[in-house]
């Protein structure tokens, strides 16, 4: 005979999620084998669709991306500029000297005995050397595909160091910088860096829930989940490509959100379903609770997620949206998992879910946890949050108003090579000296010019005429690179820009191309179409997107949020609290940002001294990951309050019994998280490590002085007006289907023995 079974309210519909669960414990290895199935489906069709990578003409919108669009369907593909610089530091050999030229035509020789490069060109062809008479430049191009040309620099920049050697006793500088090289120096320096970072993130969070759990399985079992969840995104993303391109960073981001709410919401599962058994349930009982309330906060909570992160979509920039798809498809498919196979394998490991348990774990919780299994720092921290509410929401607000304050001064911006990676690598320092000795020739502007007959004569002369204004109105001072592809009916043209790597000054000349010379010679002649583009063009044109996008994703991702929270809660009063609470922990971790990054303050702990600036990209994506993640805990929070009003008890009842309970798993995800983003504040690209910093400050604020002090105690402020939902909004859909369960005894003759008041799962799980 089975165990007794809890009564049943039929006064309710039996919501989306306890009706999945019931259905996958009924059928488990059935839920179980879909999954397996589904994964490896995914997996199959990715790797048999391939993957569309996000391409040039789609990486920056505007002039930019027409340049590259334009090269790519006239089938131009550019090759990779590479530059030597041949400079005297102390002025003491002038490029005119003997032994000056004698190393210049040891690079021509040195280079082009490579067999990698092709129309190596001499200084003294070119006029490349700077006014000072000190610094000359040998430029060639790679051969070949330019997608490969950083795998094969190295032989070049091999011979460019050995004639560095032998000219080094005369103090001659011998450096070469450019497309090619630059990669491979970077992928050298950072790329490990990344891969560690990456695989660093899951043994961490297993380290962390074994010593939540305190038992090998337990712990296993939400990093098994997410994995999955992630390897069945890696597929589906192959697959997507086509329609919407995918990145590098698409992936790192996707990785990172997997891991965070694949974690999450199988502690929120099997949290629920622990507690429900150290009351006396029985097996399958517990696990109906726990699709029941768990199950619906991660329906609710993913949904949310989804949401926010689908605002990235609403940028127009090609990143952005890869990670905005890729970020949004691994919630999805993790809150699937988490409502169907994760009730399936709970019911099939039963009691062997606390199997490799460790014991001094069970013992260090005891120390940490009263009779009841409840924490005693939350106990004690809610206790004087309650019995004072006023004061508290005074003191943490006041606090985060503080913390987020410099926010208001906060300045974005294009990060420089000096700013991103620091002065460690000699290639950053050759930018500087190229850039000082020929402003604007490590990023020149791109002009594609584009004609029905790129050599008719007016064509032809208004290339000429173009070239002769840029350098008469000192938006360049030289040497301008014209390349003519007859066939393609096509030319592109190089114009060091004035300003060089002072991205403000160097838009200045790229308006007065834009503004006033191409109008004036180019675009006079017919059928011909000439955006300018480049790396200064480019920072523009995406900066002036990013901007224009800020309004439409802020009113979008809140917008949905609030009526998301309105269909979940049934309360106008939460939907609002819900909302300013999660804008108060965006604005501290903006706070602290800019105080680490743009003001110094304590820097040197993170290694960001300098910097001044935040990476203009950083705010708008902090605010989507944010506010989607931070809603992960406020709706498993506030679920279990009104679940706990719904069975009876009064509201500040309620609203202790839910932070109490819910403080284990909300500390334990956050901590996971904090971890896990801390590792990408330790990066060296300043761009990674403000993300990095940014994310893990936001968590630890968020699931501490958010949900641990104001959230309870502003709900203890409102009382009874938490619940107040207006006659004119009860139309919305009602997302409260599931039936709250009441206290039932413990059963006798369970075929499932409750689990033992010392199981680290418990004790782990109620911290």
């Amino acid at each position: 005979m089975g165990a007794p079974r809890a009564p049943r309210h039929t006064g309710r519909r039996q919501g989306v999620a306890a009706a999945v669960g019931g259905w996958s414990v009924t059928h488990r290895w059935a839920a179980v084998g879909i999954w397996v199935l589904f994964v490896v489906l995914a997996t199959v069709a990715g790797s048999a669709a391939g993957r569309a990578e996000v391409s040039d003409s789609e990486e920056v919108p505007g002039e930019t991306g027409r340049a590259a669009e334009i090269l790519e369907d006239a089938g131009v593909d550019e090759p990779v500029g590479e530059s030597v610089l041949v400079q005297s530091p102390d002025g003491a050999l002038k490029a005119s000297a003997g032994e000056f030229r004698t190393a210049v035509e040891d690079v021509v020789r040195a280079v082009e005995g490579t067999g990698e490069v092709a129309d190596v060109v001499s200084p003294y062809d070119s006029d490349t050397i700077s006014g000072d008479g000190r610094s000359a430049l040998v430029q060639f191009r790679m051969k070949g595909d330019p997608e490969t040309a950083a795998d094969r620099v190295e032989p070049v920049t091999d011979a460019v160091a050995g004639v560095q050697e032998k000219h080094e006793p005369s103090g001659l500088l011998v450096e070469e910088i450019g497309g090619a090289s630059m990669e491979k120096t970077f992928d050298d320096a950072f790329g490990e860096d990344f891969k560690k970072a990456e695989y660093s993130a899951v043994p961490i969070a297993f380290g962390i829930l074994l010593i939540v759990f305190g038992a090998f399985v337990a712990a296993l079992l939400p990093v098994v989940l997410a994995l999955t969840a992630i390897v069945a995104t890696v597929g589906l993303m192959g697959v997507v490509s086509h329609v919407q391109p995918m990145s590098d960073v698409a992936d790192s981001v996707m990785l990172l959100v997997g891991l965070a709410v694949g974690v999450d919401y199988c502690l929120f599962y099997l949290r629920r379903e622990r507690e429900e058994r150290a009351k006396g349930r029985d097996a399958r009982t517990a696990l109906e609770i726990a699709a029941a309330t768990s199950g619906r906060a991660v329906l609710v909570s993913g949904v949310t997620v989804i949401v926010a992160m689908s605002g990235m979509l609403f940028t127009g920039l090609a990143d952005f949206e890869a990670m905005g798809v890729a970020s949004l498809m691994v919630v999805a498919v993790a809150m699937v998992g988490s409502v169907t196979v994760l009730p399936a394998m709970l019911s099939l490991l039963g009691e062997r879910v606390e199997k490799g348990r460790v014991p001094f774990l069970a013992r260090l919780k005891r120390g940490r946890t009263n009779a009841g299994g409840e924490s005693r720092v939350w106990r004690a921290v809610l206790t004087r949050v309650l019995r004072r509410p006023k004061a508290a929401v005074i003191v943490a607000t006041g606090a985060l108003a503080a913390i987020a304050l410099p926010a208001v001064g906060m300045n974005t911006a294009n990060l420089t090579l000096d700013q991103e990676f620091g002065d460690s690598l000699p290639i950053v320092q050759t930018y500087d000296r190229i850039n000082e000795a020929f402003p604007g020739g490590s990023d020149p502007a791109e002009v594609v010019v584009r004609a029905d007959d790129i050599s008719a004569p007016e064509v032809r002369k208004a290339i000429a005429d173009f070239e002769e204004q840029a350098l008469g109105t000192g938006a360049s001072k030289g040497p301008i690179d014209i390349q003519v592809h007859d066939d393609a009916n096509v030319a592109i043209i190089d114009v060091p820009l004035v300003g060089g790597s002072d991205q403000d000054e160097a838009e200045k000349s790229l308006a007065l191309l834009r503004d006033e010379i191409r109008p004036a010679t180019l675009e006079a002649v017919d059928g011909v179409e000439a955006p300018v583009g480049g790396q200064v063009a480019g920072s523009k044109d995406f900066n002036d997107q990013l901007v224009g996008a800020v309004v439409p994703v802020f009113l979008f991702v809140v917008a949905f949020a609030f009526l998301l929270m309105l269909m979940a809660f049934r309360s106008l009063t939460i939907a609002v609290t819900s909302i300013l609470l999660n804008l108060l922990s965006v604005g501290a971790a903006y706070g602290v940002l800019t105080m680490v990054f743009q003001h110094g303050w304590g820097a040197g702990l993170v290694g960001a001294e300098g910097v001044g600036a935040i990476v203009a990209w950083l705010p708008l994506f902090l605010f989507v990951i944010l506010f989607g993640l931070s809603m992960d805990y406020h709706v498993f929070v506030v679920s279990r309050i009104k679940e706990a009003r719904a069975q009876g008890r009064n509201t500040a009842d309620a609203i202790s019994h839910g932070v109490i309970t819910t403080a284990g798993v909300v500390t334990s995800a956050a901590v996971i998280m904090v971890a896990v983003f801390s590792i990408f504040g330790t990066l060296s690209m300043q761009s990674m490590k403000q993300m990095g910093v940014g994310l893990a400050t936001a968590v630890l604020i968020d699931a501490t002085i958010i949900r641990g002090v104001l959230l309870p105690a502003v709900m203890s402020l409102l009382g009874e007006r938490n619940w107040h939902f207006p006659k004119a909004l009860r139309w919305l859909p009602d997302l409260e289907h599931d039936e709250p369960h009441e206290p039932q005894p413990v059963p006798t003759g369970s075929a499932w023995p409750p689990v033992p008041a010392d199981s680290p799962l418990i004790e782990g799980s109620r911290r």
